[in-house]
């Protein structure tokens, strides 16, 4: 029993637990608990959720050097295809067992933070192989109980102009890879470019999968590979099973051409994950969300080649985002609170999650008593709850 709970909402109440599962969210249960925690009018929500990271790179920052990340953030992000150039190289570097202990590390983290669901981007080309696949697949096993993973084959440096990629791709999903990604703008020509999206597609439909792709990202308004995407979407009948990362040109379309844009990421119920403290363009968050269009924020990198810092605490990303989109409104805190949690479950189709009766029991428990609040602190939760089972995190000293 959790006594003494505040919602969002800022309703105080008690939140009752059996076999990992919320049984009552209300005033005063009575009855025998086997365990009782006083939460003392802290805010308790749904736990976090990472719909967009690159678990496979993190932790390789001193390996990259920082011409890449200067490559990617300058110039308006015209060089951001040869940052992605520049960064492969980590790549040469890699094995199975250095790879898993370094997503062990951000893992422990994200748990710590409270993060219950993560969809992971591997790289698959000729170069690695599928040494970073494998990686993350004995990762999701291992953290099954904590954290639950969705691992994205991700074609990184293209399918079209790295040949044999499309092989590997196919191979990641027989081992058991659960997302098809993609990176379509990354291909030399817009024909390339959608025959990336066709090809990856063909896979998806074979396998059953969602498809989670890299689009736009880099300082071109000419770039279109969202809306492709968003009409591949429609075409193939994966509506409401794709996702777009980043689409970061869209920011330089003209007025006509965006609202063109939102009304079909609609109709294809495609979602966006958008993460702006990554680079120094981002979607127009706003506008998204109005045209009903489904936005999340994610955490995107931790410690490499693109981004010097991260620790998959996702208040914190949260917290930055509130500056860079100048969401500081109370109506904007509780937007962007749902775009780590709420909108990042329905951007990986999480059908068990939710601060609601008859759903698991995967609760934080911040040191705050409002958003605001939490915002500014943007610390560790006081109490992670997984499926039911309580711990205390040590290093808020309770």
């Amino acid at each position: 029993m959790l006594k003494n709970a505040r919602l969002r909402s800022g309703r105080v109440c008690d939140i009752s637990i059996a076999d990992g599962v919320i049984r009552g969210i209300g005033e005063n249960f009575t009855g025998p608990a086997e365990h009782t925690v006083d939460v003392e009018g802290r805010l308790v929500t749904e736990t976090f959720v990472v719909a967009h990271l690159h678990l496979d790179k993190v932790m390789t920052v001193a390996l990259a050097g920082d011409a890449a990340m200067e490559e990617y953030h300058g110039s308006a992000m015209a060089g951001a295809m040869t940052a992605i150039e520049m960064a492969s190289k980590v790549k040469q570097n890699y094995t199975e067992s250095e790879a898993v202990e370094r997503g062990r590390k951000v893992l422990h983290e994200a748990e710590y933070y409270g993060v219950s669901h993560m969809r992971t981007f591997a790289d698959v080309d000729p170069r690695v192989g599928l040494t970073a696949i494998k990686a993350m697949l004995k990762l999701k096993e291992e953290f099954m109980d904590k954290i639950a993973l969705q691992v994205v084959a991700f074609p990184q440096d293209g399918i079209i102009r790295e040949p044999g990629t499309e092989e590997i791709l196919r191979s990641a999903m027989d081992l058991g890879a659960d997302v098809v990604g993609g990176i379509p703008w990354i291909e030399l020509t817009e024909e390339e470019s959608r025959q990336h999206v066709d090809t990856c597609f063909q896979i998806a439909k074979k396998y059953d999968a969602d498809v989670a792709m890299l689009t736009d990202d880099a300082g071109d308004p000419n770039l279109r590979t969202t809306e492709y995407l968003a009409a591949a979407a429609i075409r193939t009948g994966w509506i409401g099973r794709v996702t777009a990362c980043h689409a970061r040109a869209t920011a330089l379309y003209n007025e006509v051409h965006h609202r063109k844009l939102l009304e079909l990421l609609r109709k294809a119920e495609l979602g966006i994950v958008t993460d702006p403290h990554t680079g120094p363009l981002h979607v127009r968050v706003r506008d998204l969300l109005t045209a009903g269009v489904n936005v999340a924020l994610s955490q995107d990198d931790v410690n490499d080649a693109y981004y010097p810092y991260g620790r998959c605490n996702l208040l914190e990303v949260a917290f930055l985002a509130s500056h860079i989109l100048q969401m500081m409104s109370a109506q904007d805190r509780d937007i962007l609170y749902d775009m780590i949690t709420v909108n990042a479950a329905r951007i990986m189709r999480l059908s068990d999650y939710g601060l609601a009766v008859g759903k698991p029991a995967n609760l934080v428990v911040l040191n705050s008593q409002d958003l605001r609040e939490a915002f500014v602190n943007h610390s560790e939760p006081v109490y992670v709850i997984r499926n039911g089972v309580v711990r205390q995190n040590s290093r808020t000293g309770r």
